[in-house]
């Protein structure tokens, strides 16, 4: 879903699209990342934690800075596509947040899975209204309010996982 949502938010003009993309990116790197320190101890999983953490701040920072960049450079996206890419996403996070559901109370290595799926159904749906928002008013600034508000969610959700892997790190 990555690639489909990258090119397409390159096609479309869609910085909340591109945000998304990278979202999608970040976990899929999370989800492999956890499946491989799953059985190891507590100070691995948390040192993983900790990385994964700060890439999704690193993505946070970034998204953050492409929109304000496209505030003053951006075009006015493709509603029809970032709607329905949205849309499409939405249901591939829909399902990993449903079989992620039990396990939101894990450690900080399971719960940062959990966090990310929930975030990126949050943003699809995001996605989806700005992409109707943009065709509603004609303006491109309801994709960058949405990418803004992306921006801040990951980076919340950085905070949260750093904070979290930090508290295990001490006890390991």
């Amino acid at each position: 879903m990555f690639f489909v949502e990258i090119v397409m938010g390159v096609k479309s003009g869609s910085t909340s699209l591109l945000s998304d993309s990278l979202d999608f990116l970040g976990d899929s790197a999370n989800y492999l990342i956890s499946l491989i320190v799953l059985p190891m101890a507590l100070s691995y999983r948390a040192k993983a934690s900790m990385v994964k953490g700060l890439t999704m701040g690193g993505f946070g920072l970034f998204i953050l800075m492409t929109t304000i960049y496209r505030v003053f450079y951006g075009e006015m996206p493709s509603y029809s596509e970032m709607s329905i890419v949205g849309f499409l996403a939405l249901l591939v996070n829909v399902s990993a947040v449903l079989i992620l559901l039990k396990f939101r109370d894990g450690d900080s290595n399971v719960r940062s899975v959990w966090v990310c799926s929930r975030n990126d159904a949050i943003g699809n749906v995001a996605v989806i209204l700005a992409g109707m928002a943009v065709y509603f008013f004609q303006s491109k600034y309801p994709d960058l309010i949405v990418a803004f508000v992306l921006a801040f969610l990951a980076l919340q959700a950085s905070q949260e996982i750093i904070k979290r892997a930090w508290a295990e790190l001490k006890v390991s």
